[in-house]
């Protein structure tokens, strides 16, 4: 009989590799598992249309896949550097029967914010699904380390891009819709090394909690879904983890592993779908591998 997926996950120690920023996911060993083959669809998002940015690798590849598994058409967006992973993301959707378009450029820009909501709808018809999911990260060791460039680019990409890209998706959102953030549990934890991030989560998880209480006389339903460590390129690419805790990456969880996109994808799929979680906005969903939530 074969394990259950919760203990056939990979654990460390992994490769004690580097990858460059933004981090291909291509060059990442192991591999990420995103195909969920033990994953069962059910139709629950038949006919929508997703947009996923930051779906060219990690989360956002996993939770594309589902959703195209589950019916929805999805669009997604990367950083030019990451076409290689992108172009394998649309593929895998594509393997699913269903129609992926990829959209590039930097979140961090009000135009792009704009241009992929409006492009999604153009090419695929309407809107339905909104997953903020794209970031950035670097660890620090101390606030003096954190310059205002990077201060400022980690908070365009975390917070003010899932503002503008909820902004710009309103006018074609109707009743029913879904808006997933990804959050952290960096947002409760507050971790020493990654100041910045951890605000950005932080304000994302209050942020959910405001947007959803705004939203629920127009029957749009605002969720976060906040990981513990996730093998992604994220924490490889990030220029101030070293390759000793690549490899050790994930250990400390109850678990002692991180999760695989694959483990993090159906709680994406549980919010966005109206039949199984009509009743819940406002939430932030912790999937931290035995970590817990303050409260």
């Amino acid at each position: 009989m074969a394990k259950p997926q919760i203990e056939s996950e990979p654990k460390p120690p992994f490769p004690a590799k580097k990858l460059d920023k933004p981090g291909i996911e291509a060059e990442l060993d192991p591999k990420p598992r995103f195909q969920a083959p033990r994953y069962k669809p059910a139709n629950k998002l038949e006919g929508k249309i997703a947009l996923i940015t930051g779906g060219d690798s990690g989360i956002g590849r996993a939770v594309a896949v589902l959703y195209a598994r589950e019916g929805a058409d999805v669009a997604i967006t990367a950083l030019p550097a990451e076409k290689q992973d992108a172009e394998d993301t649309k593929r895998a959707v594509e393997a699913e029967g269903r129609r992926c378009h990829v959209m590039y450029g930097d979140l961090t820009q009000l135009d792009f914010c704009n241009q992929v909501v409006d492009e999604t709808v153009a090419e695929l018809g309407q809107l339905d699904i909104l997953v903020s999911n794209a970031a950035h990260q670097n660890r620090k060791e101390s606030i003096e380390e954190v310059t205002e460039e990077e201060f400022d680019r980690t908070l365009k990409t975390n917070v003010y891009a899932y503002f503008r890209l909820v902004k710009a998706a309103l006018p074609h959102l109707q009743s029913g819709a879904a808006i997933i953030v990804t959050g952290s549990e960096t947002g409760f934890e507050g971790p020493e090394m990654l100041p910045d991030y951890s605000a950005t989560k932080g304000a994302i998880h209050t942020l959910t909690k405001v947007l959803a209480k705004q939203l629920a006389e127009r029957g749009i339903r605002v969720n976060c879904i906040a990981p513990g460590p996730v093998w992604t390129p994220l924490n490889a690419a990030d220029e101030g983890n070293p390759p000793e805790k690549v490899a050790k990456f994930g250990e400390k969880t109850p678990l002692k592993r991180p999760a695989q996109p694959e483990e993090l994808a159906p709680s994406y799929v549980f919010l966005a779908s109206d039949a199984d979680s009509s009743y819940i906005t406002g939430e932030i969903l912790a999937v931290m591998g035995g970590g817990t939530t303050p409260g």
